[in-house]
């Protein structure tokens, strides 16, 4: 499944032969960066389209983005794995698209903690009592908001 934004995506399509011959990653590591990337951010869904597509336009090679696929049981050895490639990194940051009382955030967050010994920053919108703010020209002003919150917190 896939939202609908991303449906014709290249991007965010497999190739037949990995369908027929890979396996579901829970963590995807960042294959881009710089391994002197002195920022990772880690993410979930399809807000990590729009963090490299930011990455890419503003040559940012010093930031890493991790996708986690799977939340829940958390492969923490796989996470560690692919953060730890990045040892000159000092800022680590959760990004999401929704608000900040919604989505992995209040589920993940202390997870990452126990995990690195150490708080992680947080890009996304403000808590809510609504999922969506109704207007797509200020959801797509907070898209832009928290995208870049990701690579100056």
């Amino acid at each position: 499944m896939t939202p609908k934004a991303l449906l014709r995506d290249k991007r965010s399509a497999s190739p037949i032969q990995e369908l027929a011959t890979g396996r579901f990653q829970e963590i995807i590591p960042d294959g881009k960066a710089s391994a002197d990337a002195n920022r990772v951010i880690l993410c979930s869904g399809k807000v990590y389209y729009d963090l490299d597509s930011y990455r890419t336009e503003n040559k940012r090679t010093d930031t890493a983005i991790i996708r986690l696929e799977q939340l829940y049981p958390l492969h923490e050895e796989a996470l560690k794995k692919a953060t730890d490639a990045f040892p000159k990194a000092q800022h680590f940051v959760w990004c999401q698209e929704e608000s900040e009382n919604f989505g992995a955030w209040p589920f993940i967050e202390k997870r990452l903690r126990r995990l690195y010994k150490r708080d992680f920053d947080y890009a996304g919108r403000d808590a809510s009592a609504s999922p969506a703010t109704g207007s797509l020209a200020v959801h797509r002003l907070e898209q832009q908001d928290l995208v870049q919150q990701a690579f100056t917190l």
